[in-house]
């Protein structure tokens, strides 16, 4: 049996975890306007069904890695809130984690959009 109230709670606690992230991570804004400009040209040129999707998948695995990066951060600053050579390569391990997706992500869009613009 379904727990309604339990499953709204947990969309309570989901979409206030959005909002913190909106208002605290830079990064994370500025790759939802990013995401919001490919989902408008999505539907500005004709794009099949597949690619679409593709890109959706592409700005959800970029938007949750993002999230996990911001994650693995905030656990490490409680774990060790002074200066740490090895806390600062755990993190910069999970930031280059995002940017190899982001990366990708570029070039999907690119083999994408380019053929619809040139």
């Amino acid at each position: 049996m379904i727990n309604f109230r339990k499953l709204r709670l947990a969309f309570k606690v989901a979409f206030r975890g959005f909002g913190l992230v909106i208002r605290e991570e830079q990064t994370f804004r500025i790759q939802m306007i990013a995401a919001i400009l490919v989902v408008f040209f999505m539907f500005y040129f004709p794009l099949s069904s597949s690619e679409r999707a593709v890109l959706m998948l592409a700005i959800v695995l970029v938007l949750s890695l993002e999230l996990l990066n911001s994650q693995i951060e905030r656990i490490l600053d409680l774990l060790q809130p002074n200066f740490d050579h090895k806390i600062r390569r755990i993190k910069d391990l999970s930031a280059s984690a995002v940017l190899m997706v982001t990366i990708g992500s570029v070039f999907v869009g690119l083999l994408i959009f380019l053929p619809h613009v040139l």
